[in-house]
C-alpha cells in the first residue's frame, strides 16, 4: 500500500529519488518514508535444562508451543520489552544475559527478531489465558511429543546447545551513549 500523507505534518507525499531510491517523501516537510518494519524479540529461558516454551491461544500460531516473545514498543528499550513479555505471557521473572540469534525476515512489513538468552530469576510458569493458554519448562525428550513450532524448534537448539554468550549488554561503555541500547561480544 503506498503512503499518500506525511505522518509528521499531513502534507500530500510525492515520489522521489532519495539517496539512489525511489521513495514516498512529504512534498512539505523532510520526511522520508522509509518502509514498514517490526521488531519482534523471543525469551530463551532454561532452567535445569528445561526451555520455557507457551503454547499460543491466538493466531499466529494458535495451538503451536512458542518461546515466549513479542513485538517493542516505539519507547521502550528491547532488554525491557523481553523481560515484560516473558512476565506479561506466563508470570515467570527473568533476565537478559545476551543476544544469541536473530532472524532477519524481508517482506511488506519487515520483521526483524531478535533472541535473547535469559536467566532464570523465579516463578511458577502460569498462561495468561488470553495469548498463552499452557506454559511449562519441557526438557528435548518432552519437546518431541509437542507441537512446537518450527523456528522455536531452531531456537531450541540455540538454547540449549550453544556454545557462545552471544552478544552482552555493555554496563559500562567506554564512551556513554545516553538513551542507547548497547550489545557487544
Amino acid at each position: 500500500m503506498e503512503v499518500k500523507f506525511c505522518s509528521s505534518c499531513g502534507a500530500e507525499m510525492e515520489t522521489r529519488d532519495v539517496d539512489g531510491t525511489l521513495r514516498r517523501a512529504c512534498s512539505k516537510c523532510s520526511f522520508v518514508h522509509w518502509g514498514n518494519y517490526s521488531i519482534g524479540v523471543g525469551a530463551l529461558v532454561v532452567k535445569e535444562d528445561k526451555m520455557l516454551l507457551v503454547r499460543r491461544a491466538q493466531d499466529p500460531g494458535k495451538g503451536y508451543w512458542t518461546n515466549p516473545g513479542g513485538y517493542i514498543e516505539q519507547l521502550e528499550p528491547i532488554e525491557e520489552t523481553i523481560v515484560r513479555e516473558v512476565r506479561e505471557e506466563c508470570g515467570v521473572e527473568s533476565k537478559v544475559k545476551g543476544i544469541v540469534a536473530l532472524r532477519d525476515q524481508p517482506r511488506s512489513i519487515h520483521n526483524l527478531y531478535v533472541a535473547f538468552e535469559m536467566d532464570y530469576v523465579g516463578g511458577e510458569p502460569t498462561p495468561d489465558g488470553v495469548e498463552v493458554d499452557a506454559a511449562g519448562f519441557y526438557g528435548m525428550e518432552e519437546m518431541e511429543a509437542m507441537n512446537v513450532a518450527p523456528f522455536t524448534k531452531w531456537l531450541v537448539d540455540v538454547a540449549l546447545r550453544g556454545k557462545s554468550d552471544g552478544l552482552v549488554i555493555d554496563e559500562n561503555p567506554v564512551v556513554p551513549q545516553n538513551g542507547y541500547g548497547l550489545f557487544r561480544v
